[in-house]
């Protein structure tokens, strides 16, 4: 349990158990109904879909991804960012789904659970994270950029059965790991901004300085020019 990796799993399992067994009352307000965020105002449903998966299947094999990937990216990335990545991810991708559910209103009824989104989000990034270097996939050893691909045929079938409404949050989520592989981070850019400013500020108050000419007739000792 001292792994953030662990942490995220059991609160899939955790989440998931609670929804089923409120599955008749108020089980469905933990899912990401858009209609419900935009209508009712339910504005906890892009954090706590995070968490539930509504089939046994979806919760294990999820919890398992959450587990063994989320623990290699956790020993690379760190705890931290592993969850802010996690949850960031997931998150964006439910509000996005939210918003892109007022131009396409049959969206807008369909019940989401988010931990395939998260699991997939991370399968991807471990993916890319290691690009060339090779990996296994159940005994078979695959590149990381092979590996991120076979996530995204695991997204591409689900769709072909259950319909393509049912896994927006999943490309979403897809996109958005692999836009934060390759562009970075929130973090990233905040640092790079951090540094546009110092080296801008550095520049303005240079700009009163004056190059002494080598050729002036100052003796060598003189210290008349140093300040």
């Amino acid at each position: 349990m001292r792994s953030a990796a662990v942490r995220l799993a059991v609160a899939l399992v955790a989440g998931s158990v609670l929804y089923a067994l409120l599955k008749q009352s108020y089980g469905a307000a933990l899912l990401l109904t858009p209609a419900d965020v935009l209508g009712r105002l339910w504005l906890w449903q892009p954090l706590t879909y995070c968490f539930v998966e509504t089939s046994p299947m979806g919760v294990i094999f999820s919890a398992l991804v959450l587990w063994q990937v989320g623990g290699s990216l956790e020993q690379s990335w760190g705890p931290r960012r592993l969850v802010t990545f996690a949850l960031g991810t997931t998150v964006v991708a439910g509000l996005l789904t939210v918003a892109l559910a007022v131009v396409v209103p049959p969206l807008a009824l369909a019940g989401f659970g988010g931990g395939w989104v998260m699991g997939i989000s991370l399968w991807v990034a471990y993916g890319l994270s290691l690009g060339r270097v090779g990996t296994n996939f159940w005994g078979l050893p695959v590149s990381g950029n092979i590996l991120a691909l076979i996530g995204v045929g695991f997204v591409l079938l689900e769709g072909a059965f259950y319909g393509w409404l049912l896994v927006v949050p999943s490309v979403l989520g897809l996109l958005l790991a692999a836009g934060y592989l390759k562009v970075g981070g929130p973090e990233l850019w905040w640092l790079r901004f951090q540094s546009w400013r110092l080296h801008r500020r550095l520049r303005g108050r240079s700009k009163h300085l004056k190059l002494v000419a080598p050729d002036r007739n100052t003796p060598r000792d003189s210290d008349r020019y140093l300040h």
